[in-house]
């Protein structure tokens, strides 16, 4: 199997809380909102079609951080049912006064094409653990919202609703500019005039704003570019929120644009957060191509990047970690800050799911929860899941995965399931989106009874490259292992004993931002898009409608360290 590059420079030791290692958040990140309350630092991440909405992490360092799960976690929050790939949970902000924590999102409920129906929302709670309130309706003009409350030194008190305005009109580019509105945090909702801020550089594709205040300025941060190859971070700045604002002279604070072969890639869409000391930082996505400009199967990552404040007043990155890196790049390795090193452990490559809810490392797909598919108790020490819909459904699936986060992994679970049908099925898939997805699974065939197949869908094509398995009565271990751009599924009855590969190698890129995308990146008009990156995940499904159980007793999800070190 193939190998992918490295990301990982020598590491610095610039704060006391040691080096911060980009990505700190591998894995599909996007979109990054950090804020810091006190001494704790947090990361929000847009999550899409994938459930609970919102993931946030905790830090007391910026080196380690560490998950909380996330926050759109029931009904009452968000209801993701039929949501498109890519739809869903986009680009949150998290901001916090008068003791609250406030969460802006935008909830997409289609994205093709010219039109995007969205709708933004604000929730607020007392902790980043909740109780989180019912949402309330934000401006809806475009998507990416934030709100920016001018509450430090020198400010009016006064808080600000941020959001792009998208525009369909033909011959109108479709991101019309950054618009603002002041917010009333009592009556929560906005009030005042709209003002129009900031139409973007030539950039174009203006988007994700965030709004701060430093030495009598304020400053506008958007996203740029796109988000794929041409992303990039961008600031302007005013001595109003209102405006008018001057763009930096100096071009783009951060981007990838032009550097192929720079290990990060499509670098873009920031947000800034000040240590107690008046330390600067800049989290922002980031995407590890499996080649240069090739598949990013891991999607958009969160990195962090240390920022200097020059007497001009323009924001600028930290001095490059080696000579020859290019100024706005973003780096692998930067020096922390200066703050107590909060090491947190490993967190466990097994779970046994003897818990009593799963783990924060596990999403599920448009669909909460619930006793009615998916079981932590009704038999103790499994994941029990009953079959709903096909993988290419986008309604009632049952499937709990987790991300992918290093190119070279294996994953191993054990799995006890009696289909009596071909449309009863249940295993291991790797995944993209409802249309890009590889899948073993156990399944029931006429002839030869029990079986594992091997499904391939590629944009909608299902396939089977190879025979089915017959794997006769009781438990089996499945195993998918990744290297880099190959991938290859095997088979063993439970326990101890030797594999049994299924199928030929398959090829990783597919399940790729890259290959998801497909559309006119001119008119910004696209038939689908990829924004997610790839998961592992545990299903079951009955297309005969009963519901047929599927029991996982522990999954196991290991980066191959050795293959990345050789990559170094």
């Amino acid at each position: 199997m193939t190998a992918a590059p490295s990301i990982r420079e020598p590491g610095l030791t610039g704060g006391s809380a040691g080096a911060i290692i980009n990505p700190v958040l591998p894995g599909f990140h996007p979109d990054p909102s950090i804020l810091r309350v006190g001494t704790d630092y947090y990361i929000a991440n847009s999550t899409f079609e994938w459930l609970p909405g919102v993931t946030l992490h905790h830090s007391r360092d910026l080196v380690h951080w560490q998950p909380l799960g996330g926050v759109l976690d029931e009904e009452r929050l968000v209801e993701l049912t039929g949501r498109p790939d890519s739809g869903g949970i986009w680009a949150p902000c998290l901001s916090y006064t008068d003791g609250q924590f406030h969460l802006v999102f935008s909830d997409v409920t289609n994205l093709s094409g010219a039109f995007k129906d969205v709708r933004n929302q604000v929730v607020t709670a007392p902790t980043p653990q909740g109780p989180w309130s019912d949402p309330v309706p934000f401006p809806s003009h475009g998507f990416d919202p934030s709100l920016f409350h001018d509450d430090g030194p020198g400010g009016d008190g006064r808080s600000w609703a941020l959001w792009m305005e998208w525009d369909h009109r033909p011959g109108r580019h479709p991101f019309g500019g950054i618009l603002l509105q002041e917010w009333d945090r009592a009556a929560r909702r906005v009030t005042g005039p709209v003002h129009r801020i900031f139409n973007g550089t030539g950039l174009a594709h203006t988007e994700g704003p965030h709004l701060y205040r430093h030495d009598d300025w304020y400053y506008l941060l958007t996203a740029e570019g796109g988000t794929g190859w041409n992303h990039a971070v961008t600031v302007a700045r005013s001595r109003r929120p209102e405006g008018p604002y001057e763009t930096d002279p100096g071009g783009p604070l951060l981007t990838s644009a032009g550097h192929a072969d720079h290990p990060l890639q499509k670098a873009g869409h920031g947000s800034l957060v000040a240590t107690p000391a008046g330390e600067w930082f800049l989290a922002h996505l980031v995407a590890r191509p499996l080649s240069p400009r090739g598949a990013c199967v891991m999607g958009r990552e969160t990195a962090i990047q240390r920022i200097e404040w020059p007497p001009d007043g323009w924001p600028r990155l930290a001095a490059p970690v080696t000579g020859a890196d290019i100024p706005v790049t973003p780096r692998s390795a930067v020096a922390g800050p200066a703050l107590p090193p909060a090491p947190l452990p490993s967190p466990p490559a097994r779970d046994d799911f003897d818990g009593p809810v799963l783990g924060p490392v596990w999403s599920t797909l448009r669909r909460h929860p619930d006793p009615c598919w998916l079981s932590l108790t009704e038999r103790p020490g499994y994941l029990r899941l009953r079959g709903a819909q096909s993988l290419g459904s986008t309604h009632h699936q049952s499937l709990v995965g987790r991300r992918q986060q290093s190119p070279h992994f294996t994953f191993t679970t054990t799995m006890s399931a009696e289909p009596g049908s071909p449309l009863q099925m249940a295993g291991l898939t790797h995944y993209y989106n409802s249309t890009l997805w590889h899948y073993l699974h156990l399944t029931w065939d006429e002839e030869l009874g029990r079986v594992v197949r091997l499904g391939v869908c590629g944009h909608g094509a299902y396939s089977e490259p190879s025979a089915p398995v017959p794997v006769g009565d009781g438990p089996l271990d499945l195993r998918l292992a990744v290297r880099g751009d190959r991938a290859l599924f095997s088979v063993r009855p439970a326990g101890p004993g030797a594999w049994r590969p299924v199928g030929p190698e398959l090829d990783t890129t597919p399940l790729s931002d890259e290959s998801a995308t497909q559309g006119d990146p001119d008119t910004g008009h696209f038939r689908s898009w990829g924004f997610t990156g790839a998961f592992i995940g545990l299903c079951a499904q009955d297309l005969t409608g009963a519901g047929a159980p599927a029991d996982f007793g522990w999954a196991e999800y290991r980066a191959d360290t050795l293959c990345e070190a050789a990559d170094q």
